[in-house]
């Protein structure tokens, strides 16, 4: 299963639609969590909101996660070992209010595990390398301990 998530605060329409033409060609089931989304998927396992509880079992499930480039999310994914695409939202199409996402998505990608959709053209092929990773484990003592201090870093100062 492919778990899609932008999370609840805003709607990424970019993103749940693209996949929701993928995912008749995936040959696995698609859940994705929309947020307040104004587009209505068709092809995918379609909520608005995910009770925590529920996102994470459904996280332990999947083979792979395709999501906006929260932090969280790639947090999430980290801990549980899921291989992640980041598909950042953009300030210029009105997606968010600057493009954080996009300096997000810039500096993790590479890192084990994560892989960077920049727009929905490359969708396709990230999801193809996605399922094709092997299983792997996060390292919480090295991966977490630098992603944290990059997170703190930009909070505190506003550069990576």
């Amino acid at each position: 299963m492919i778990l899609v998530t932008v999370g609840m605060q805003l709607g990424f329409d970019r993103l749940i639609s693209a996949m929701d033409a993928l995912a008749p060609t995936l040959g696995m089931p698609v859940v994705a969590q929309t947020g307040p989304s104004r587009f209505t998927p068709t092809n995918m396992d379609a909520h608005n909101r995910i009770a925590p509880d529920k996102f994470e079992k459904l996280v332990q499930q999947s083979r792979l996660i395709v999501s906006h480039a929260g932090i969280g999310t790639v947090l999430t994914a980290q801990r549980f070992g899921k291989p992640i695409i980041l598909m950042p939202r953009r300030a210029e199409l009105g997606e968010h209010r600057n493009d954080h996402q996009l300096a997000t998505a810039n500096k993790l990608d590479g890192r084990s595990g994560i892989l960077v959709a920049m727009d929905q053209t490359e969708l396709a092929d990230r999801i193809a390398d996605g399922l094709a990773l092997k299983a792997f484990r996060s390292n919480p003592d090295s991966g977490s301990r630098q992603l944290r201090s990059t997170v703190a870093r930009f909070i505190e100062t506003g550069h990576l």
